[in-house]
């Protein structure tokens, strides 16, 4: 079920963000003007994105939802400042099913997504083959989102570790929601990238909704902040408002730079909002008590004379149109084939003929 008007405790965006402990006066806004529109430009995308992605399944052109709407001032900053690109000297990316605003801030079209929302065999992702926001981008280091929670976080493991023989500036990144920090992978994370001598370079990220499903935060966590558990593994770790895209920037490029610089991991908690619920099976109904980190940030930059109201309805407009026009594209593409069922199994398998085995 959607969660009650107490579901979370995140603030507004407030008249200031900490960079390296140090107070800076949002009105000042530490960022310079092109990333800030460029990062308003991209929520918006995002968004508007996942929006369309819920009335594709509430028309019965999809079996099912689940996505990161209200996670874009922390989704988008973490794309906007990743290494992208393939192979060992790029970042690595081990992600969840609320990773939209990411895969967008990477270069993701909004086609591609909507194309694995109505499982069309074009999907770039899966061949139509999984469930919305499963992404999988090889060609920017997107591992496969699995639907088993928390597995990525023994998955990052691996690259984090060819990283490391590999050397270079390349780390990699993990993130989950905070329900599934129960799980056993989580732990091993925190493990097995922390061994003194051994340390990997992983950024270790949290987005705590304060909500598993149904199941409240409060009545399952015993400490404080998810952070402190890092911090007992000695790992670097800091509790962020995810919810303010300036300082989920600025917290972000200072602890991917801690990490290229020692190869050790970093610990983000960013609390974040879940603005439809769950996923469908809850509704995925807005939830107006929740805090609209986009609409916080586009107040800000109208009262700092950034950006004017017109203009972001603009914005707003060309990505609707966008959206639109994709759902229509896609809606006359093929669907997978039984035949095909066994493509993309094995790496350089596509076109075998697996019945004669």
């Amino acid at each position: 079920m959607p969660a009650p008007k107490t579901a979370n405790k995140s603030k507004p965006l407030k008249s200031s963000v900490k960079s390296n402990s140090k107070e800076v006066n949002s009105k000042g806004l530490p960022l310079p003007k092109n990333i800030l529109l460029n990062m308003h430009d991209l929520m918006v995308k995002s968004r508007v994105l996942e929006e369309r992605l819920i009335k594709i399944y509430r028309t019965g052109e999809s079996y099912f939802w689940i996505g990161g709407p209200g996670e874009e001032a922390w989704g988008v900053p973490l794309g906007m400042l990743a290494y992208k690109g393939q192979g060992l000297e790029h970042d690595f990316f081990h992600l969840h099913y609320r990773c939209t605003p990411t895969l967008i801030a990477l270069g993701m079209d909004m086609k591609d997504s909507i194309r694995l929302m109505m499982n069309r065999v074009t999907d770039p992702s899966t061949g139509g083959r999984n469930f919305s926001n499963h992404y999988c981008f090889p060609k920017w280091n997107v591992a496969p989102v699995t639907s088993p929670i928390e597995v990525q976080y023994g998955i990052a493991l691996g690259t984090a570790h060819a990283q490391k023989r590999h050397g270079g500036k390349g780390i990699s990144i993990v993130s989950g929601g905070d329900a599934g920090t129960a799980e056993g992978d989580f732990a091993t994370c925190l493990v097995w990238s922390s061994r003194k001598g051994n340390e990997l370079p992983l950024l270790i990220t949290v987005q705590n909704n304060r909500w598993g499903i149904s199941t409240s935060f409060d009545g399952q966590h015993g400490e404080t902040n998810i952070a402190d558990r890092a911090r007992a593994f000695n790992i670097r770790a800091r509790v962020i408002n995810g919810n303010d895209p300036i300082e989920s920037y600025l917290a972000i490029q200072e602890e991917m730079e801690y990490i290229r610089k020692t190869g050790k991991p970093s610990f983000i908690e960013a609390k974040v909002s879940r603005l439809y619920g769950h996923s469908s099976a809850s509704g995925a109904n807005f939830i107006t008590s929740e805090v609209d980190s986009l609409k916080n940030f586009e107040a800000l930059l109208m009262k700092n004379k950034l950006i004017s109201e017109s203009q972001i309805k603009e914005v707003w407009q060309k990505y609707e149109e966008e959206g639109v026009k994709a759902t229509e594209e896609a809606r006359k593409e093929a669907t997978p084939t039984s035949e095909s069922i066994w493509d993309h199994i094995y790496y350089g398998n596509e076109n075998a003929d697996w019945r004669k085995f």
